[in-house]
């Protein structure tokens, strides 16, 4: 059974080294080198919190094993982003990486993750019945996250409108996602379905659990603390010295690196079944960019000696920003109802396809005028539910929800 453990936290262990004697030793490997070996070093750190915050499960219940999760999920996406927000506080072409690795890994959450969660939960569940099915129908407390997210995703409309992410935006996200937080420590939580090395944790005799658990958590936040200031530096030399974007390196290498782990855990959940569950993950995750992760960045900007004011973006981050929160707006609308329907999965895919054929400006504009005309057809068609989603998190009524 320990063999389920003890290989993958070896594999994982074996990929941080290269980058943990590179920090302590000081030697400086070229750009590309090092960008593998801590990229390697934040994928590897991004299973260890994984595996050790499903585990964590087990024994912290209610709204602390929630506050948990939902930043030690995101933590290595986090760090990247923030080191950016907070180097552009003294240097400003740092603004744009920021603001493209934020909406890189919320496109790519929702793009390519919920897609991909869907179609394998529904071909799968084809398989077992025998019979083509043609929706997800998520359950019924899942309705109070969606809609945090409906809101977060209607809020981020700022941004672009108004060309920053203000610092008083940034409080108000922040109020916003401890109001989340605070809601979901009074709903009911279910028992945890664990899989692969994190069951394998829960079940360790409690003081052995929560010993390794913590343990975990700490290797880590280590691992992703040294590792994150020279991989995102070395995003930006590699695609200088390779003559690639390194915007576009920044925007989708750094996210794909950072949410692979959650992406793994999301498609064993659809694998094993659970496909509910895993797109409930997943809707948690985008809740926590839009409001934990946005509001976080004018603060971090702030902090490294940046205007109050706010993170001032430039033309193409407008557009980026208004790019990923028609798609939110889309993805949103097409849940609406409780059910992710195939054609909404193949949708969304297809569209986050699309920009990488056409990158250009215009195709980033006309794309979001296809995202907002689909939102508003899958908005009218699933007017039922828009007013009791806008209204759920503000319900007394206990919800019962998983823990993401």
């Amino acid at each position: 059974m320990y063999a389920t453990l003890l290989r993958p936290l070896a594999l994982c262990a074996a990929l941080t080294v290269p980058a943990l004697v590179a920090r302590s030793a000081g030697p400086h490997p070229d750009a590309l080198i090092a960008l593998l070996m801590f990229g390697a070093a934040v994928v590897a750190a991004s299973f260890v919190l994984a595996w050790a915050a499903e585990a964590a499960q087990v024994d912290i219940s209610g709204g602390l094993a929630i506050a948990l999760l939902a930043v030690i999920a995101v933590l290595p996406e986090y760090a990247v982003d923030l080191y950016f927000a907070y180097t552009a506080g003294s240097d400003p072409t740092y603004v744009a990486y920021a603001a493209a690795n934020m909406t890189g890994s919320n496109r790519l959450l929702l793009g390519l993750g919920w897609s991909l969660v869907v179609l394998v939960g529904l071909a799968l569940a084809s398989r077992r019945t025998g019979r083509t099915v043609r929706e997800l129908v998520l359950e019924s407390g899942y309705r109070v996250e969606l809609g945090f997210l409906a809101i977060a995703s209607l809020v981020a409309f700022v941004v672009p409108a108004t060309g920053q992410i203000s610092l008083l935006l940034g409080f108000a996200l922040l109020g916003f996602f401890a109001f989340y937080l605070w809601k979901m420590s009074r709903a009911e939580v279910g028992e945890p379905h664990l899989v692969g090395p994190a069951a394998t944790i829960g079940a360790l005799p409690r003081r052995a659990r929560r010993t390794v658990v913590v343990a975990l958590f700490l290797f880590a936040a280590v691992v992703i603390v040294v590792s994150a200031e020279p991989f995102a530096q070395a995003l930006i030399s590699t695609g200088r010295e390779l003559g690639v974007d390194e915007f576009l390196l920044v925007q989708w290498l750094a996210p794909l690196a950072s949410e692979s782990p959650e992406f793994i855990v999301a498609i064993l959940f659809a694998v094993r079944g659970n496909a509910s569950d895993a797109i409930g993950t997943l809707i948690s995750s985008k809740v926590n960019q839009w409001t934990l992760l946005v509001g976080s960045l004018p603060i971090a900007y702030l902090a490294g000696g940046g205007g109050a004011g706010g993170l001032v973006l430039d033309a193409r981050q407008v557009e980026e920003f208004l790019l990923t929160a028609t798609q939110t707006l889309l993805g949103v609308a097409a849940l609406l109802a409780l059910r992710f329907p195939r054609w909404a999965a193949w949708t969304l895919l297809g569209l986050f396809a699309v920009q990488f054929v056409f990158p250009g400006q215009t195709a980033r504009y006309v794309l979001c005028g296809i995202y907002l005309v689909l939102a508003v057809v899958a908005l009218v068609h699933n007017r039922k539910h828009v007013v009791p989603t806008l209204v759920a998190p503000f319900r007394r009524e206990p919800q019962a929800v998983k823990p993401g």
